[in-house]
């Protein structure tokens, strides 16, 4: 099983502010849904209940979603007390490719304990004033596809969906 981090970052590391978006980036939305599409979506209890609720759970996905709340429900939602136990089911449940996608203190633990595999980062070519912050990469972060999108009428601001490796 190969472990996935999808996330969208500002050029200073900025993901949130507030339990939501900064951004609308149409494209990088599609590139989201099309990547995560029937894998499993594990992510902090905030995160979760920062998508819209006619979005949740993330259809087509089985959403886990991580507290340490011991009494804590999510309507057709996997609710689980770490994010060892959210990989463990993704495992038992045949993902081959399950996808971490945030919030900051999830990707930050994730990283932090060597559990990824790889990265998908769509990096937005401006800063943002926010209170939720994707870790630095380590050096041992290697670059391996890069699609690069100017702004246009649908997109304030350029971006690239870049993917990296660990090299080892």
């Amino acid at each position: 099983m190969k472990v996935s981090i999808i996330v969208a970052v500002a050029e200073n590391g900025v993901i949130g502010k507030d339990n939501d978006l900064i951004w609308h980036l149409p494209k990088d939305i599609r590139f989201f849904k099309e990547t995560t599409m029937g894998h499993h979506v594990i992510m902090g209890r905030k995160n979760f209940e920062s998508i819209p609720e006619r979005f949740r759970p993330l259809p087509n996905r089985t959403n886990v979603v991580i507290t340490r709340q011991s009494d804590y429900q999510a309507e057709g939602c996997l609710v689980v007390n770490s994010l060892k136990t959210a990989l463990e089911i993704a495992q038992h449940n045949g993902d081959k490719e399950p996808f971490i996608i945030g919030g900051g203190q999830i990707y930050k633990l994730a990283l932090e304990e060597n559990l990824v595999d790889k990265i998908y980062l769509t990096k937005v070519y401006q800063a943002f004033d926010g209170d939720t912050f994707f870790p630095k990469l380590s050096e041992e972060w290697q670059e391996i596809n890069r699609e690069d999108h100017e702004a246009d009428e649908k997109h304030a601001c350029s971006f690239s969906i870049i993917s990296y490796i660990k090299s080892n």
